[in-house]
């Protein structure tokens, strides 16, 4: 059976990690031995401080090796519902760490229909959502989470055509067949950027940029890669409201006007 473990911050949370580390995601490795265990961890910056925005994602990124666990941050309900189901019903359990934002619970454009649940599968990457040509695409914006809602109204603001969103809906095993599938159908792009709203050393970035550019090289294009992020940072989020959204702010615009 599965164990869906909602993840508290605080002592609680760092006397788990040592768990995780020693025995989740090492245990196959050491002894031989799979696990189904499920990890729900809260994480997104929402303006709640420090202790209420970061699961510590690149903690995590960190000990991925050996196809040893599965990273995700699934950000519409089908795709929630369809890793659970997912993990249940694979022959070979590993486990599961689940990255959820605690606001998108509520968010008016998180929404999906019954057809949606109850048919397809989970994919781990999710391409642009609006209408736009694939020929007036020039740059692709890929992100993880709920900051990819952020980016989209942006961009709709804006009413720009040459500007995809695609959303990494799995970090790891990295789906780099599936990333460069929806990368092809832009025949014209010549540029990806990487988008996070965790500071710089923080998130994603540094621990999945390598899959990132092994992917890109096989684009018909030579695609230059950039990212856009809160600066390097020795606290996981601001602890103020007000500077949480000027930074917030400030990532989207740059995200959208590089």
């Amino acid at each position: 059976p599965i164990l869906i473990w909602e993840a508290q911050f605080g002592d609680f949370a760092n006397n788990a990690q040592v768990v995780i580390d020693q025995f989740i995601t090492s245990g196959e490795h050491k002894w031989n031995r799979l696990s189904g265990l499920t990890l729900l961890l809260p994480h997104g910056y929402e303006g709640q401080g420090p202790e209420h925005s970061s699961a510590r994602l690149e903690r995590f990124i960190q000990l991925c090796a050996e196809q040893n666990i599965q990273v995700c941050i699934p950000t519409t309900p089908e795709q929630v519902f369809h890793v659970l189901r997912r993990q249940m019903i694979r022959p070979v359990r590993k486990p599961l760490v689940v990255m959820t934002a605690k606001s998108l619970l509520r968010h008016k454009q998180v929404v999906s229909d019954i057809q949606e649940l109850a048919e397809g599968s989970f994919r781990p990457v999710l391409d642009e959502t609006d209408v736009l040509p694939a020929e007036a695409v020039r740059r692709v914006i890929m992100c993880s989470g709920k900051i990819y809602y952020d980016l989209l109204n942006a961009r709709r603001e804006d009413q720009r055509e040459d500007l995809a969103i695609i959303r990494l809906e799995q970090l790891y095993p990295f789906p780099e067949e599936e990333l460069f599938d929806v990368l092809s159908q832009y025949p014209r792009l010549n540029e990806l950027t990487w988008v996070q709203e965790e500071p710089l050393n923080q998130g994603a970035w540094f621990g999945s940029q390598h899959h990132i550019r092994r992917t890109i090289t096989r684009h018909k294009n030579c695609l230059v890669l950039s990212q856009v992020s809160r600066d390097a940072s020795a606290s996981p989020a601001a602890g103020n409201m007000e500077m949480h959204q000027q930074q917030q702010n400030s990532v989207v615009d740059e995200a959208i006007n590089l």
